[in-house]
């Protein structure tokens, strides 16, 4: 008999020889009580050991695939009859997922190369990240009395963590909290997804920023939440636009995204008086607010928060790295114990020994340090960005005024008329990425497009908005 066993694919030699083999017994080229080739015949045709062999034949053994005779050989066993078990899960679909998740599909994320010229939106540069400190920091948590003692630890997270996180928002963002009333979650989605478990009932109400994030969007639809998109202008949401039967309202009011412009003081007290009025919860992501460029930003809607109704969301994707998976939300103290048991239901508890090293970090001033070095750095690449929109893309486009963040967003302007769909595929043809605005609207289309400069140095960003001009131009 001859398996046809290939040697390509994941895995050692001796997992390989096993899958091959039981492929073999399954499509039925080996039937039951057929023997298997001698060990050592079948080392000498792969050209490998013949303990490697023998590993696979004991794997086979062990789970009941074949059976050894002494004096005789390995033999496949009884019962073991062509098309057992498919090579592929199935894709029948007498099972389907319930509404609106059989409309779901992942959203596309990077693959392949980086553009020659990367002007993608919501990542930070990677060379910037304290990689010698972070490396310290967590081989000094990784020690082996640590591990004996491991156990399932608080959902809310490292207690260590939590109170740095109260202390340093304090300090930066004037954020009106203490360890306890901190919940550590693996990046704001997370916060977004505990928050919908826990406030939200299928058919409720939703009301997000349009243009908006469209993750916040697309998760609060998942929990069955009817969800409407209110226009935002210079001043952030229109609280006159409000639903009035809403049950929650997100908001990016430090930097709106993707716009950039904050929300002002008058529109965030009315947006506070609007939610006690009306019986709703707000939910704050502090978006980009970490890398500002200009005054101290103004005091985040939590800290305003008289009446228990502000939800506080925050991340480290972009203050460090998204590969941290580190966020936080910050809940009034009714919502507490509700959300921890939500946060033990979805994954017990986070990594507590890179939520200690983080905590570390941030108690050193070893964040703070990094957050000022990467502020001046991109504040540099802002700074081009700007000047060269302004001065070569004046009559197209119109920068909308920001002073934070890791991205600018620039409107078509008044009369011109441009694919821009099409714009942003020429480019790419031509190593520049860049995103269109209407990317970020669900219900009201606008035009634009939206220009990341977290990943692009400094001395890149004029060949490639060349590029971006050749774009506009037809050219490709």
């Amino acid at each position: 008999m001859d398996p046809h066993i290939s040697l390509d694919g994941p895995g050692d030699l001796a997992s390989r020889i096993y899958r091959g083999l039981l492929d073999a017994i399954l499509d039925g080229r080996l039937r039951p009580g057929e023997r298997l080739p001698p060990t050592r015949d079948l080392a000498r045709r792969l050209q490998v050991s013949r303990n490697t062999v023998c590993v696979a034949y004991e794997r086979l053994t062990a789970e009941g695939f074949v059976a050894a005779r002494v004096g005789a050989g390995t033999f496949v066993a009884a019962g073991q009859a062509p098309g057992t078990r498919p090579r592929t899960a199935p894709s029948g679909g007498a099972v389907r997922p319930r509404p609106p998740w059989d409309a779901r599909t992942p959203m596309p994320h990077a693959t392949g190369p980086p553009a020659a010229y990367d002007f993608g939106v919501g990542r930070p540069d990677g060379d910037l990240f304290p990689l010698a400190t972070w490396r310290r920091l967590l081989t000094g948590e990784l020690r082996a009395s640590a591990v004996r003692a491991a156990g399932y630890g608080d959902p809310a997270g490292h207690a260590g963590l939590r109170a740095a996180i109260a202390r340093y928002l304090g300090v930066s963002r004037s954020v009106r909290a203490d360890a306890d009333d901190v919940l550590v979650t693996q990046g704001a989605q997370q916060a977004l997804d505990l928050i919908a478990r826990v406030l939200l009932v299928p058919g409720d109400r939703v009301a997000v920023e349009e243009p908006g994030y469209p993750p916040a969007r697309r998760l609060f639809t998942a929990a069955g939440a009817r969800v409407t998109g209110v226009p935002v202008d210079e001043d952030g949401i229109d609280v006159t636009a409000l639903p009035p039967d809403a049950r929650l309202v997100y908001v990016t009011p430090s930097h709106q995204f993707p716009l950039g412009t904050p929300m002002s003081a008058g529109r965030r007290t009315a947006l506070l008086a609007w939610a006690a009025r009306h019986g709703a919860v707000i939910v704050e992501d502090d978006y980009d607010s970490e890398f500002r460029f200009s005054a101290r930003p103004l005091q985040p809607l939590q800290s305003l928060d008289r009446t228990g109704r502000v939800v506080y969301v925050g991340t480290f994707s972009k203050t460090l790295s998204p590969m941290l998976r580190a966020g936080f939300l910050i809940a009034p103290a009714a919502l507490r114990p509700a959300l921890r048991a939500a946060k033990q239901l979805a994954d017990s508890h986070g990594d507590p020994a890179a939520q200690a090293a983080l905590a570390r970090l941030i108690d050193s001033g070893e964040l703070a340090r990094h957050v000022r070095k990467a502020a001046r750095i991109y504040a540099a690449r802002r700074e081009r960005l700007t000047t060269a929109l302004e001065e070569d893309f004046a009559d197209r486009l119109t920068v909308v005024p920001s002073t934070a963040g890791l991205h600018l967003c620039a409107r078509l302007n008044p009369g011109v008329r441009a694919d821009l769909g099409g714009v942003r595929d020429r480019a790419r043809r031509l190593g520049v990425a860049v995103e269109t605005l209407d990317g970020y609207c669900a219900e009201r289309p606008q035009e634009g497009l939206v220009l990341g400069y977290g990943l692009i140095p400094v001395e890149r960003i004029g060949d490639g908005l060349r590029h971006l001009h050749r774009a506009f131009a037809g050219r490709s």
